[in-house]
């Protein structure tokens, strides 16, 4: 069995609204019977899911788990606590049960065209600060669960920046003894192995402390002192005296003083205990709780809840552990519900295992949520790579078609005051024109956006008629009208929360080579680019810079001598300058950025007065929320 469903209603910040059907909870989300990850920014509201599992459920660790007045909805624009909800509800839906699974819940079971299904709900109500909750299963009021039924829906839960030393360190009530005293391997209890061990490790501790003569036995020495400052301290008729042991008999106590340690292998198979990190612990607690998971023979819930899975690794550690998780939630049938702010997982993940947390909503990504074809998944699970993924955590979205556009925009909205990060937008080079790959991500089957908004920043791709002299049979602006074009464009990638933003001719390029504003600071960093890429020493110095000037100013007056309209002159730029010489567009982009940034303040105002560059500014602030 699994969690199939979660139904929320005016718990924390996911609060109710009501439709044809009446009331209904604000958050209803589902969840694959294997591996499933929160992604989205602080606040987003992952916590919240969390919790209100663990709320219905209970944990294996028995957490103490408390409800607050807090976790009741406070509306959006309300501080009073007048506003506060009196009441919430928490539901959670099981399905997939085996035969086996299904008779430890037989008296609240329901049964479907899918087969059998089990609804578990917490309904909390208050009055003032006095909270009460109750949890049932079954339909329409239900009824409660018996403890048995109740411990089979247990989950297993590693809380965010866990301490897993302290949580691994031998204590009373440990989590690796509870761990260990669940197992199959410790059934035989108090007739256990490890009973026998520490009976004569114990037999041994009592000898070396008893046995013999002080004078021969610093142990029985130092024992008989203890026992001779016991007397005096106890009554007569009842002394006291003292007793070494490694630990009780009990297999609990003995399990209770288990330390669970990390060793390194390194070369010729040496192993070596290591002091651990927080990164190697983390692992090292994973690794535990995974055995309650996989527990052979187990007929309750195995499901695993894990805030910020990526506490305390690095990348690599980052990406072996989630190809791992999303292996064995598949061989062994575990079920999987973790969160992240990590870009380098959640472009790890399959897409349909991905669920964004956004605007007090959730957002699936797997099929039939979004309007992305089976190919588009294959294609995003072959490319969407942790740069790509910065888009389930962004505010905004600028998806970009190559490396120019990539280091280009960030300038350009820096200097018109929208810094990327200032706003929470990511730019993504989707590096070709797949946008509707990347966009269809975001748009729902109902027709709702998700609530980020996306700009598409694409080139016209139609050449001007100076490109006939080069290719007679080339399509240009006399075969087909840019409006036109620049409208097919538009239908072909805008959506719900998307928007497609075209260069108003040719490329990116050739709009900068178009523009008296900007088109002699492209044409200077086309030349430094030219230089750099023919010389893996290249530096700016003055000299060169008086070079480059002088070839500037030639070109001018080449340009002026031919009478060259604005056409000519950027094609003589872009084309003929540029392409025919295979003048690298990142590496002149990269330049073009340095001249930008070194005087803001003259371009701020260029920028966004601009009309070949304008379809940017307003890119850029569809993106920024503007």
């Amino acid at each position: 069995m699994y969690l199939s469903e979660l139904k929320i209603r005016n718990f924390r910040k996911f609060g109710q609204f009501e439709n044809d059907r009446g009331i209904s909870p604000s958050l209803h989300l589902y969840f694959n019977e294997n591996l499933n990850l929160l992604v989205g920014e602080n606040d987003s509201g992952k916590t919240a899911i969390i919790d209100a599992i663990k709320y219905v459920l209970y944990t294996r660790s028995y957490d103490y788990m408390r409800l607050s007045i807090d976790d009741f909805h406070l509306p959006t624009g309300c501080d009073q606590e007048s506003c506060r909800a009196t009441v919430f509800t928490i539901e959670c839906i099981f399905r997939g049960f085996s035969d086996l699974e299904a008779k430890n819940f037989i008296e609240w079971l329901s049964i479907d065209e899918q087969g059998y299904w089990l609804r578990v709900f917490l309904t909390a109500t208050r009055d003032g600060r006095k909270i009460n909750g109750e949890c049932k299963a079954g339909v329409a009021e239900g009824a409660y669960l018996d403890s048995g039924a109740r411990d089979l829906l247990r989950a297993t839960y590693l809380k965010p920046l866990r301490d897993a030393e302290s949580e691994l360190a031998p204590r009373k009530g440990s989590r690796i003894s509870q761990i260990l005293d669940s197992h199959d391997a410790f059934a035989e209890k108090d007739d256990h192995e490890l009973v026998h061990i520490i009976s004569i490790a114990n037999t041994q501790i009592k000898e070396y402390f008893e046995e013999g003569s002080p004078d021969e036995k610093p142990g029985k020495q130092l024992h008989e002192a203890i026992d001779s400052y016991l007397e005096e301290f106890s009554d007569r008729n009842s002394p006291l005296s003292s007793r070494f042991t490694v630990a009780d008999m009990r297999l609990k106590s003995i399990l209770e003083r288990l330390q669970l340690s990390v060793i390194e292998h390194i070369y010729n198979d040496t192993e070596i205990i290591i002091e651990p990190g927080l990164g190697s612990n983390n692992l090292l607690f994973i690794a535990a709780e995974l055995l309650l998971l996989k527990k052979l023979g187990y007929t309750g819930l195995r499901l695993g809840l894990i805030e910020e899975i990526e506490a305390h690794l690095h990348p690599q550690a980052q990406l072996r552990l989630i190809e791992y998780l999303q292996s064995e939630s598949v061989t062994s049938g575990i079920q999987l519900i973790l969160t992240t702010h990590s870009p380098v997982l959640s472009s790890k993940l399959k897409l349909k295992n991905l669920i964004i947390c956004k605007s007090d909503n959730v957002f699936p990504m797997g099929d039939g949520f979004t309007l992305l074809e089976k190919g588009d998944y294959r294609f995003l699970e072959r490319f969407l790579d942790s740069t790509k993924a910065n888009l389930f955590f962004a505010k905004g979205i600028l998806l970009v078609e190559g490396d120019a556009e990539n280091l280009l925009i960030p300038a350009i909205a820096e200097i018109i005051g929208y810094p990327l990060s200032k706003y929470g937008v990511s730019i993504v080079n989707v590096g070709s024109t797949a946008f509707l790959r990347y966009s269809k991500i975001y748009q729902r089957p109902s027709g709702d956006s998700i609530g980020i908004p996306v700009s598409v920043l694409t080139d016209l791709d139609i050449r001007p008629d100076e490109y006939k002299l080069v290719d007679p049979n080339a399509e240009t602006w006399s075969d087909k009208k840019i409006e036109n074009a620049i409208e097919e464009k538009k239908q072909l990638y805008d959506g719900p929360g998307v928007t497609t933003f075209v260069s108003p001719n040719w490329t990116l390029e050739y709009a900068i080579a178009s523009s008296q504003k900007f088109r002699w600071l492209l044409l200077k960093a086309i030349l430094c680019a030219q230089k750099e890429q023919n010389s893996n020493k290249y530096s700016v110095t003055v000299e060169k810079l008086i070079e480059i000037e002088k070839a500037i100013t030639q070109f001018k007056k080449d340009v002026a001598d031919e009478d060259l309209n604005d056409n000519e002159i950027a094609f003589r730029i872009y084309y003929s300058t540029m392409l025919t010489n295979r003048i690298s567009k990142a590496i002149t982009a990269q330049w073009l950025t340095e001249f930008l940034l070194v005087d803001k303040e003259k371009y701020k105002p260029l920028l966004k007065s601009d009309e070949y560059l304008g379809y940017i500014v307003e890119a850029i602030k569809h993106a920024a929320g503007e």
